[in-house]
This record gives C-alpha cells, sequence and structure tokens, in this order.
C-alpha cells in the first residue's frame, strides 16, 4: 500500500558504537526520503565516530574501524544531512527509543539544532510489538514474506522497515494510512525530551519520568531545589534532556519574575 503522505517521510536507521544513547556514536546511517507523490530518495553514508568501535558492536554490524578511518565525521555532513530531513516526518524500527535520540545528541554536538517539535514519528516497531510482538527480521518475514539476508546493514533494514510499513497497513485495515495518525498509535506515551526521562501529566506540564522526583513537576523541583537542576546538567544525560530542562528552568523564572 501506497503511504498517503501530507509531506516527506524519512525512514531511517543507525549503526553506532553502542547502545547508550548519550555516548555511543554514530557510524552509518541509511536514509530513505519518500515525497508525497511517492518518489523516493536514498541517502547512506559511512561515518568516522571519533572514538573506538568496541567488539561487540562490529560483531552486530560488521563496521570496524579501519572501515571508517577515511571517512567524514558526523559534524563535517550535519548540516547536509539537517537541510535533508528539514519538514520532514520520520520513521524507524525502535526509532523513537534509540535511533532518534541518538541522531539528534548527534546534531547537538555539531552544534546543529534541529527543529522536531512539529515533526511525527512513526515507529514501525511498536505498531509490530501492539499487533504481533517479534522482531525486525520476523517482522519482514511475518509482513513481506521474504527473509532479511542483510540484518543490520543500514540500509536493508531501512529498506526493511519501510516496506514493513506498507505491509502493515495492507494487513491491518484498522490501521489508517495517515502519519499523524500512525505516529500516535506508534507512540509509547508522550514525553518532553526523546530519552523519556522528562514526561508530561494530564495538565500537559512537565514532570520527572525517573528518580526520587518521579511524578513531580520539574519546574517546582528546580525552583525548591536548584542544585538537582545543576546535578542534571553535570551528570550523564543526553544533551536535548539538558537543553529541555534549561529551557524549562528560564521558563519558570520568567514566569515567577
Amino acid at each position: 500500500m501506497k503511504l498517503k503522505l501530507k509531506r516527506p517521510i524519512v525512514f531511517f536507521d543507525l549503526e553506532t558504537t553502542g547502545v547508550d544513547t548519550a555516548r555511543d556514536r554514530i557510524v552509518e546511517i541509511s536514509m530513505i526520503k519518500v515525497m508525497p507523490d511517492g518518489e523516493e530518495i536514498t541517502k547512506t553514508r559511512r561515518l568516522n565516530p571519533g572514538m573506538h568501535i568496541p567488539a561487540e558492536a562490529t560483531a552486530v554490524h560488521g563496521i570496524t574501524d579501519d572501515d571508517v578511518k577515511d571517512c567524514p565525521t558526523f559534524a563535517q555532513v550535519a548540516k547536509s544531512l539537517e537541510q535533508f530531513i528539514r519538514g520532514c516526518d520520520f520513521g524507524g524500527f525502535n526509532s523513537n527509543r534509540f535511533d532518534l535520540p541518538v541522531l539528534v545528541e548527534e546534531f547537538l554536538r555539531a552544534g546543529v539544532d534541529v527543529d522536531l517539535k512539529r515533526r511525527k514519528f512513526v515507529d514501525v516497531q511498536n505498531i509490530f510489538h501492539k499487533k504481533e510482538q517479534r522482531t525486525l527480521v520476523a517482522a519482514y518475514k511475518f509482513y513481506c514474506d521474504r527473509d532479511l539476508d542483510e540484518a543490520h546493514s543500514a540500509e536493508a533494514d531501512t529498506r526493511a522497515t519501510y516496506e514493513v510499513l506498507k505491509a502493515q497497513l495492507d494487513r491491518y485495515p484498522d490501521l489508517e494510512n495517515d502519519v499523524d495518525k500512525l505516529a500516535e498509535f506508534s507512540s509509547r506515551g508522550e514525553s518532553a525530551d526523546y530519552a523519556g526521562r522528562i514526561l508530561y501529566n494530564e495538565k500537559g506540564e512537565e514532570i520527572f519520568g525517573f528518580g526520587k522526583y518521579k511524578g513531580r513537576s520539574v519546574a517546582e523541583i528546580f525552583r525548591v531545589e536548584p542544585s538537582y537542576y545543576a546535578w542534571m546538567m553535570n551528570g550523564d544525560f543526553p544533551l536535548y534532556t539538558k537543553k529541555v530542562i534549561t529551557e524549562i528552568r528560564m521558563r519558570d523564572k520568567l514566569q515567577n519574575k
């Protein structure tokens, strides 16, 4: 089934040095930009992460330090990537919890501030798990009746994710062919940051999603315990999470002058 699009959507997949969204780096990125008229534009490239690629990561995606030693860094391609994804929605497999946070961190490190607040994010894994409870390889076999021979190649995984979503739309009549609705269905709950550390309550207020103040208002805690803000800013939290809490703190200060 052809996707009904109001604006372009970028399906993407990352291969990385590890699974820590705050620390690890991208070694390969693949994007398929699908236009409203059905045109597809594919970009795949390897990147030098500026750090050693651990053997455990190489065992998953097969990329070594030697493979990327002469490749550009993310910072060197960040501006062109930002232009490629500007104004687009996003689709991926486990992308809301991993690929998207990692990508945003890389942009922030490169000094390129991407504004994704008005974008929609379709996580095909969440749709799959809500419907069938399996993995990408199984999803590809289940929905497309084909084996994913090059699993953990960024482009193969990206192409498989795009094809699985189209097959999901064919299989489930109740799954509406609309990116806004797909993003809503595939989300796991609203969060102010991509790492899920800062959530929203029923009033739309930012609350902590972790730690001793879980469920409490972020602005209120920073007001009565400023050291907690300092602890988070100095701690091992993603750059985007730090950006979000800084915006909350500054907004609250202005409102309570």
